[in-house]
């Protein structure tokens, strides 16, 4: 069955393993928690055992320079059935969240640094905003 919306996370290229891997987990979990209605159902295997129901969507996680995910940003707020969450480097550096939070209400939009992103939406308008960029650990 073809899902009619998609989900893609965008990191940016040349980041460290452990930086990209936790921008995709913080993005991933604010995403998922704007998005309830995509958990499947718990499962219970052979045994009996109860597995916790999983996001209903493929993920890809695919990576784009600094300033292909402030253009990303810019178009995805321009859609009202786009769901994006930036996930910038003032949030990246901040040890917790009031911090994060404090420091971002005095930083510019002009001068924020995405580190990556997080888009849902109709499978042809996350496609067209992403279909350019390569799978994280691909060669351009």
């Amino acid at each position: 069955m073809r899902l009619e919306t998609k989900i893609v996370i965008v990191v940016r290229d040349g980041l460290a393993p452990p930086v990209a891997t936790n921008a995709a987990a913080v993005l991933g979990l604010s995403l998922g928690g704007r998005l309830p209605h995509l958990l499947g159902a718990d499962g219970k295997d052979a045994s009996g055992g109860i597995h916790a129901g999983l996001n209903t969507h493929p993920v890809p996680i695919v990576t784009a320079d600094a300033r292909q995910i402030a253009e990303l940003h810019v178009k995805a707020q321009a859609g009202e059935d786009i769901v994006a969450v930036g996930f910038t480097e003032v949030a990246r550096r901040a040890r917790d969240y009031a911090t994060y939070l404090d420091n971002l209400a005095t930083t510019p939009d002009s001068e924020l640094e995405y580190v990556a992103m997080a888009l849902f939406g109709p499978r042809n308008r996350i496609t067209a905003l992403t279909k350019r960029f390569p799978l994280l650990g691909q060669a351009k």
